[in-house]
């Protein structure tokens, strides 16, 4: 279970003055559910990525608390990602190992013995249909194949929580489909799935609740009955833009 209270981050404006900073997360506050898959949905830019990243530990907060499954993400770090499972929009891998050394040396990290590193990797090739990659330099892998070995990376110690940003990313139509499958099956076993989306029928076709963020704070947070229900829109495109209090006419 995941829990964000008051988030907020800044950064230094690129360019700018030396003390002017921007605000890319302010007061965000949501609930991720065990046994849920919970969306953060925004445009690019509205703050979810930095919002997964304070979560995932890679970043502290400046004002404001989280924790997973009870662990403070700020002062017990190395205890939260133990829970963690965490996908970065650019997958992050190094081009120079292979997809399969790429595997074993973050499942290492994570305290892994050897043996069952090496059974859990097999098991992933075939999940994540990465066969005919496996043993193959990352270097100049395709979008989708670098998100497929991302994937498998955070999939590797079998965390309790799931985070994922943009993860159909470079995906084709059926490796994303079977990507939903893993998402939607691992939500039935009893895990935290959260991932963050800008694309609306991924986000519709996925999620039990969905937090809505715009220009760094949480717009609406519901299940997406809920969100159709307060905005009166059916559908989830329109419900967003009323969500962030834009006007229909101006945004069609």
């Amino acid at each position: 279970m995941i829990i964000a209270e008051s988030l907020s981050k800044s950064f230094r404006k690129k360019g700018g003055k030396k003390n002017e900073r921007v605000k890319a997360v302010r007061d965000v506050s949501f609930t991720a559910d065990n046994g849920k898959i919970t969306g953060l949905l925004g445009p690019n830019g509205a703050g979810k990525s930095t919002t997964l990243r304070m979560l995932a530990t890679l970043m502290h907060p400046d004002t404001g608390s989280a924790s997973i499954d009870g662990i403070d993400v700020v002062k017990q770090s190395s205890q939260a990602r133990e829970k963690i499972g965490f996908l970065p929009h650019n997958s992050g891998i190094y081009p120079r190992l292979t997809a399969s050394e790429n595997i074993s040396y973050y499942a290492s990290i994570t305290g892994m013995q050897n043996n069952a590193i090496d059974a859990r990797i097999k098991e992933l090739i075939e999940m994540l249909d990465m066969g005919d990659i496996a043993d193959r330099r990352a270097e100049g892998f395709s979008q989708g194949q670098r998100t497929k070995v991302g994937l498998a990376r955070a999939l590797v110690h079998k965390p309790q929580t799931l985070m994922l940003d943009e993860p159909t990313n470079g995906l084709d139509v059926m490796a994303t489909r079977n990507l939903r499958k893993l998402i939607k099956r691992l939500a039935d076993e009893g895990h935290c799935i959260l991932f963050s989306s800008h694309i609306m029928q991924e986000v519709a076709a996925l999620c039990d609740h969905i937090a809505i963020i715009s220009e760094g704070t949480i717009a609406m947070a519901d299940s997406l009955g809920g969100i159709r229900e307060r905005t009166r829109q059916e559908d989830l495109e329109d419900a967003f833009v009323v969500a962030i209090g834009e006007s229909l006419e101006e945004s069609a």
